[in-house]
């Protein structure tokens, strides 16, 4: 398509002047990323001792408890790697470029890109996205105006797309091979069965906080035969929290208010009763006094003040 131009909008249309220390700031980052690619040419990765390191990290127990998330959506749970365990194996891969950057922040909003990049094959994942600054909560959503709160919001959602990001970068089976041995690091040293551990836990909570089981239930989004060895792993976190007491039971769970059984939900609920259960003397001397009151003769004249007899 041909587009008809004027000599003079050249002449018009000034440069755009860009400052000398945002300058610098482009040309080091370019340099960077060249080196990067540059020694990742140099020294490529050897992928049986990445993916053994990766299996390794995978090992340590704390790791592998955080290495997973889960939440109940539409009587489902869904599941999948975390943002720790992305991280840990991205940097155990090697060669791999990752982070969050916020471009732009106005008209309430912030514009983020998150992205991944193996320098070695130059094989790049990348979201750009936006995250407003508000929070939904049960009331609406509410407006952020705190620059910590601000900050917050807009790394815990980067976080999600990074995530996204890095598994789109690292082969599949070695996401896989991963999340399996943060399985079985979970499961080892547990001699006792799963279902044997959360029974000891909900009794737990229920003699030291007045938390039953359908209200960890209801928390988790399943019932206890369906708990897995994540669920367990913030069931601890939660006793943890609520034992140091850095957070209330109304925190995670619904309290249910108490139920007063003196207050009187059917205010003619005794009259009946008592309808029912009126005993039948009662009702011979009811119609007793009906018959002495029909045999009492009635003159049927209005008595004057002093006129009685």
């Amino acid at each position: 398509m041909d587009y008809m131009t004027n000599a003079n909008d050249f002449t018009q249309v000034q440069p755009q002047t860009r400052n000398t220390q945002t300058e610098m700031m482009i040309s080091r980052q370019a340099q960077e990323v060249q080196a990067a690619m540059v020694i990742a040419k140099k020294f490529p990765r050897d992928e049986v001792e990445s993916f053994n390191r990766i299996l390794r990290a995978c090992q340590r127990k704390r790791l592998a408890e955080g290495a997973m998330y889960e939440y109940p959506r539409g009587g489902t749970k869904v599941t999948g790697p975390s943002i720790r365990l992305a991280e840990a194996m991205a940097q155990n891969w090697g060669n791999i470029d990752f982070g969050i950057l916020e471009l732009e922040q106005k008209s309430g909003e912030s514009q983020v890109m998150a992205y991944a990049w193996d320098l070695e094959t130059n094989t790049r994942q990348t979201k750009v996205f936006s995250v407003p600054h508000m929070r939904g909560t049960k009331r609406g959503n509410v407006p952020l105006t705190d620059p910590r709160d601000i900050y917050e919001m807009v790394a815990n959602q980067g976080a999600r797309r990074l995530r996204a990001c890095i598994l789109g970068v690292i082969p599949g089976d070695v996401v896989d091979a991963a999340v399996e041995e943060c399985h079985k690091t979970l499961v080892s040293g547990n001699a006792e069965p799963l279902i044997d551990r959360v029974r000891k836990m909900a009794k737990s909570f229920e003699d030291g906080f007045s938390v039953t089981l359908p209200m960890i239930e209801k928390y988790l989004g399943c019932k206890s035969e369906a708990f897995s060895e994540n669920d367990f792993v913030r069931l601890k976190n939660v006793y943890k929290s609520l034992r140091d007491g850095m957070a209330k039971r109304e925190d995670y769970f619904e309290i249910a208010l108490p139920v007063d059984e003196k207050e009187v939900k059917d205010p003619f609920k005794d009259k009946k009763q008592e309808k029912l259960e009126e005993k039948p003397q009662d009702k011979e001397e009811s119609k007793g006094a009906v018959k002495d009151a029909e045999q009492e003769p009635d003159s049927g004249q209005l008595l004057l003040p002093g006129t009685e007899q």
